[in-house]
């Protein structure tokens, strides 16, 4: 034989194999789930003070330890990528929600990919990563079926994704995405989502326990709940029917004195006072309190079903002998929202629009309330009651929108339980605390990438029984939203509510001492100006150590705003009818201008159907066919224009279509048309006022329409039973964005109200 150079054997007999090592985390490592209420004030619980049932998660605060003194960001993606990053918002481009860049470094609405992820460095180190439900941290610009899939929760650390990439949606009829792509949403009887995610959670679990026995996973369930709309079982609605008839002030009263006994708040904490703009339950009218008071009925079912769905996925780790040795961190993404305004609403697309509905005309959908019809949000004055005893709510950098309940769970590292920590700690803090427990380090580089610092801290000193007196090991901690902003350190706390418009640097602070001021009632500037500058001169150099600047105070004009390449085309965007659902951040954007739409099809003696659907039962547009006439029907906020043509249609392929002229702002003539070789006929007009700023509260559909229908004069899908090849939005370039939006903000920030 030849001489050979040393090596493998000639055969596998002579020869010795050999693998590379998969990665696998310590054995002591635990399973890790982490459940995330959205909008969940920080007494909304009932082992946090109310009187809403929530057994399964006090069995989890039961069984581990409540903190009292965690605190958020005061809104969601933020919140959610200071949980996944370990970093400050800012820091990572999170100044905002995750809808939009700015062109600024903080505000990319992704997260940095110099911040890796909880979930990507525990799937690096051998975990199952697994998350179900609401993601809201990729460019919403990007969450279509052409993506780029860049931030979306697979290329972000998950190997399974099933729920919706915005920042809510109904809980009847969900957008859904599963992995990298759309589904139809679901059309059974019954159908909640809250309910699917738990099924999710659980099967993706099982899925890998069953292949793999033992393999750690790390399971990520972000609820839809509590965020508008506030929608549940009709049996759960029921159960609480008359409980609030009292009001606010007695109910908050009540929950306060709950709290102090549950050793919740301190001994000396005080009730707040009203926060403006809530009015004295006594004053209201009968019509009020009966509409405010269901509002709340439907809110707590909200809750109280959620919480049966979280005790399905105790039940499940218990059964599979999985509950003892998984860590379960619960906590909510901000406070009790002010976003239903001072009065609620049945229709949050109402809201957005400055078109806030009368009380009497809510009345009328009293029964409905809840249920699959309507998109609603509750007044002030029960948003301040989930925030007890604290002040304002989510946006807001005052107790109320950033302190917030976390719970810790794990019976093989938590022996103290039931136990309540007072440690000052933030929502960065979570991501080093699991990374401690687990044994593993964020890598210097991520996938090629230099990594940013992490700048949480854990934890896990406050696991221990004897923990209970030990002062926190965080000394400091800054926030900023929408331009409020507030720094906390060694138990001092300033903060401001901004006014738009305001110059950033002429506004009042106020001071409170929080070690003796739980509930921030004392403002101390005056008494303790040395001290109040003191701590503005911290917020200023934190703000430049994390990215803070520049501040910005746009809202919601910012939704009005678009990267120089993400502009809206200018050429007709054409959608054939196999084009899957699209989200409505991603459908062709009418407001407030002229457009057209059209659609190439060949019609037979029994064609009928949806050609497209834009929007739902709230709000949106729809072109249909029905008994051989051609239909447009423009819902204005769950109020309709019909415009039917007058004769019937020929069969034969032609070009369907409505036009619309804008006269006036939001306002303008439709007009339906047929087109056969190019003779175009006038089909009928209408004139209809339109909305102004935010389009639906729902996404768009070819060829049929899914989900909360646009119109009752048919039965969903609808699906059209023609030939439809194609159709075309045209759009005019006939208004002026920012102008408007500019408007809209002004008016609707809450220090106008």
């Amino acid at each position: 034989m030849t001489n050979r150079a040393p090596g493998p054997g000639v055969t596998a007999a002579e020869s010795t194999p050999s693998w590379e090592p998969r990665s696998t985390p310590p054995s002591s490592a635990p399973n890790v789930v982490v459940i995330v209420l959205d909008d969940t004030g920080f007494s909304h619980l009932g082992c946090f003070g109310s009187d809403i049932d929530t057994p399964n998660i006090d069995r989890l605060a039961a069984g581990g330890l409540r903190y009292t003194n965690f605190h958020t960001t005061a809104l969601c993606s933020p919140t959610r990528a200071c949980l996944l990053s370990g970093r400050n918002h800012h820091s990572v481009g999170m100044r905002w929600l995750s809808n939009l860049d700015t062109g600024f470094s903080n505000c990319r609405g992704v997260i940095s990919k110099s911040a890796a992820t909880l979930p990507e460095v525990l799937r690096a180190n051998g975990y199952g990563t697994f998350a179900v439900g609401k993601w809201h941290l990729a460019n919403l610009e990007d969450c279509s079926p052409a993506g780029p899939f860049d931030h979306w929760p697979l290329q972000r650390g998950f190997n399974r994704f099933h729920g919706f990439l915005g920042g809510a949606t109904d809980q009847f009829s969900p957008e859904l995405v599963v992995d990298n792509h759309a589904i139809d949403p679901p059309s059974e009887d019954g159908y909640h989502l809250s309910e699917d995610m738990v099924s999710q959670a659980i099967s993706m679990i099982s899925a890998q326990q069953s292949s793999s026995p033992g393999e750690r996973f790390f399971s990520y369930v972000a609820f839809g709940a509590t965020h508008s709309p506030h929608q549940a079982p009709s049996s759960y609605i029921d159960k609480y029917k008359g409980k609030y008839d009292e009001g606010w002030d007695v109910i908050r009263q009540k929950w306060y004195e709950k709290q102090l006994d549950l050793g919740i708040i301190p001994s000396d904490a005080e009730l707040s006072p009203r926060n403006r703009g809530v009015e004295p339950w006594e004053e209201l009218s009968k019509e009020q309190k009966a509409l405010y008071a269901k509002m709340q009925e439907v809110f707590a079912a909200f809750l109280d079903h959620t919480d049966d769905q979280i005790g399905r996925l105790i039940q499940f780790l218990e059964t599979q002998d999985l509950l003892d040795d998984t860590m379960i961190v619960f906590l909510s993404d901000n406070g009790a929202s002010q976003e239903g305004g001072k009065h609620g609403t049945t229709n949050e697309l109402a809201y957005f629009n400055l078109m806030p509905l009368e009380v009497n005309d809510m009345l009328r959908h009293l029964d409905e309330i809840g249920g699959p019809n309507h998109y609603n949000n509750y007044p002030w004055g029960w948003s301040q009651v989930g925030n007890t005893p604290l002040r304002f709510y989510k946006q807001n950098t005052y107790e109320g929108g950033i302190r917030d309940p976390l719970i810790i769970h794990w019976p093989n590292g938590i022996d103290d339980a039931g136990g309540i920590r007072d440690q000052y700690h933030h929502v960065i803090d979570l991501m080093p605390t699991v990374l401690d427990i687990v044994g593993v380090e964020v890598p210097e580089t991520f996938q090629g990438v230099d990594q940013q610092p992490v700048e949480g801290t854990s934890m896990s000193y406050t696991f221990p029984t004897n923990a209970v007196n030990l002062t926190t090991n965080r000394p400091k901690q800054y926030y900023e939203m929408m331009g409020h902003r507030a720094i906390w350190s060694d138990g001092w706390k300033a903060v401001t509510m901004h006014r738009k418009g305001v110059s950033f640097e002429d506004e009042k602070w106020a001071l409170y001492d929080t070690s003796k001021d739980f509930s921030e009632c004392h403002d101390l500037s005056a008494d303790e100006p040395e001290k109040l500058k003191e701590m503005i001169d911290l917020w200023w150099g934190e703000a430049e150590s994390f990215n803070v600047l520049p501040l910005d105070d746009r809202g919601n004009e910012l939704f009005f705003m678009r990267r120089e390449d993400r502009l809206p085309p200018s050429k007709p965007q054409r959608f054939l009818q196999d084009t899957p659902h699209l989200e409505r951040f991603k459908i062709p954007d009418v407001r407030n201008r002229s457009f057209e739409i059209a659609a190439k099809v060949t019609l037979d003696g029994d064609s009928e159907g949806v050609l497209v659907a834009s929007g739902g039962r709230t709000g949106g547009i729809v072109l249909y066919v029905t008994d051989f006439h051609l239909v447009f029907e423009y819902n204005f906020m769950g109020s309709s224009t019909i415009l039917s043509s007058k004769k019937k249609l020929d069969a034969g392929e032609c070009e369907l279509g409505v036009s619309y002229l804008k006269t006036a702002e939001n306002h303008g003539i439709a007009s339906l048309y047929i087109e056969n070789s190019d003779n175009r006929v006038h089909l009928g007009e209408v004139e209809i006022d339109t909305l102004p700023y935010r389009q639906t509260m729902y996404g768009m559909d070819v060829g049929k329409d899914l989900g909360p229908t646009v119109s009752d004069k048919y039965v969903g899908p609808f699906t059209f039973t023609g030939d439809l090849e194609w159709i075309e939005f045209r759009l005019e370039n006939d208004r002026d964005d920012l102008v408007a939006a500019a408007e809209v903000e002004a008016r609707n920030a809450l220090a106008d109200q």
